[in-house]
């Protein structure tokens, strides 16, 4: 017999490719549209694309990654000779260090699915802490951008623990 908790998910959680892309809200350069965000498990989700010529704060990842390439190319400063391309999937441990680039010669936008656990702790060039990026922040990012700039509401899978299925943002 199945538990009861699985007779009670009534639909699945879907989110179509027709939710908001929200432009430049977490970096210059940068678009992103919010898949599922966890705050109480620090997990976030996001599809995002990159703009040729973006580099990324050097960031300490508190947990792991996972991230697909699905089109464009980008590297690692640090590992320039390991060029991620449209079909790629890269793991990071947590405690991984790097600084995140694309070519300025990019001719399309490099799009990725990225899931994180944990946080990115922000670093400027001279090794200065800058910030700290998780699923909260993230969240106030683009509640923020939405605010003052007029957007279409978010959508994204937010967590709320017993029951998902009553809590996604639409």
């Amino acid at each position: 017999m199945l538990p009861e908790t699985v007779k009670d998910h009534d639909k699945l959680i879907t989110l179509g490719a027709d939710a908001p892309v929200y432009k430049d809200i977490l970096v210059p350069g940068v678009d992103v549209q919010p898949q599922f965000l966890d705050p109480n498990n620090g997990t976030w989700v996001l599809r995002v694309w990159f703009h040729p010529g973006v580099k990324l704060p050097t960031h300490y990842h508190t947990g792991t990654v996972h991230l697909w390439t699905l089109s464009g190319k980008w590297y690692y400063s640090e590992h320039k000779d390991q060029p991620q391309t449209a079909g790629c999937y890269l793991y990071e441990p947590g405690g991984s260090v790097h600084s995140f680039e694309t070519p300025e010669d990019n001719a399309e936008l490099t799009d990725t699915i990225m899931m994180v656990q944990g946080a990115n702790i922000n670093f400027d060039a001279d090794g200065n802490y800058m910030g700290t990026m998780d699923a909260n922040s993230i969240i106030a990012m683009i509640e923020e951008a939405i605010r003052e700039r007029g957007l279409e509401p978010s959508i994204y899978i937010k967590a709320n623990f017993p029951n998902y299925s009553k809590n996604v943002n639409f």
